[in-house]
């Protein structure tokens, strides 16, 4: 996970899981649980951050 897309994951969490995946059912995901609740969306984007890095071998 870069530096750019952990401080989007915090402070807008679409846009972080928009830069990792494009628009896509993850981003609908991020939107409804970022106007849910800030703590959800950010705790989502940084989740799905990290599977999908993961997922990809970018460790």
């Amino acid at each position: 996970m870069n530096f750019l897309r952990l401080v989007f994951a915090v402070v807008l969490p679409p846009v972080a899981v928009f830069m990792t995946s494009g628009v896509s059912s993850a981003l609908l995901v991020s939107i409804l649980l970022t106007l849910v609740g800030w703590v959800p969306g950010i705790i989502h984007a940084i989740w799905y951050i990290q599977k999908t890095d993961q997922r990809r071998g970018a460790y």
